[in-house]
């Protein structure tokens, strides 16, 4: 007698056990799908309008999203490098190069125009860097197809565009600023020989003349590069 209860205990028991790991496992995907919504949505109303200045995540946000804070991180992190690079290195230098408009400035402005020009260099390096990383890291990434779709564009605005801008336009504003340096070296150490008088610069041999002049014809030449880059600060 004892046996068959025992018996139709376990007929009842195992069920249950079955009913209610199931519920868990309903809950779980309910829960998912919860936090890949947020975030989808989060990403298309907020982190796409926002342009390139994207807002930190809130604790209830975090929660909100779930495992996709860390998809959210390598966004943010991107581009909070990308903003400090502009306003400490990017930024100087596209404000002293402004400020040269006659001859006499390029000696004004070759010492920080040379330490900001190395800092460019450095920059250039380390933001290639920075892509790299946000690169690796998205391809580790398993996100289903609805997230991805968005993801990517997101990725694309936020990442790839800026990086590709920056890297472009970098190198030629180095080159610029390096050129600015050089002219004013040059009207510095031959200050003996060199006459100036607002715009116009004489100098007393023609080999100097000639120097000068070419290093005006690179600056014009180049000069596109420092309009770009104010552009990427607006």
């Amino acid at each position: 007698m004892n046996t068959g209860i025992s018996r139709l205990c376990s007929a009842l028991w195992l069920p249950l056990i079955i009913f209610f790991s199931a519920t868990i496992l309903t809950g779980c995907g309910d829960k998912t799908a919860d936090q890949r919504k947020a975030f989808i949505d989060f990403l298309q109303n907020t982190v796409m309008r926002s342009g390139e200045q994207i807002p930190a995540l809130s604790e209830d946000q975090k929660q909100k999203f779930g495992p996709y804070v860390n998809d959210y991180a390598i966004l943010y992190g991107f581009t909070q490098q990308v903003n400090r690079a502009k306003q400490d290195s990017l930024q100087p230098i596209i404000s002293d190069l402004s400020a040269v408009r006659m001859p006499q400035d390029y000696i004004t402005y070759r010492d920080s125009l040379r330490q900001e020009s190395g800092s460019l260099g450095v920059l250039i390096q380390q933001l290639q860097a920075a892509k790299n990383q946000a690169d690796n890291s998205k391809a580790g990434l398993k996100q289903p197809e609805d997230l991805k779709t968005v993801y990517d564009k997101a990725y694309t605005q936020l990442v790839t565009q800026p990086a590709n801008q920056l890297l472009l336009v970098l190198p030629a504003l180095q080159t610029l600023s390096q050129n600015a340096v050089l002219a004013g070296d040059l009207l510095q150490q031959q200050a003996a020989n060199v006459t100036i008088n607002g715009m116009s610069v004489q100098f007393t041999t023609q080999q100097q003349a000639d120097t000068y002049n070419g290093l005006m014809k690179t600056l014009s030449q180049n000069s596109t590069s420092l309009s770009q880059a104010q552009k990427l600060l607006q």
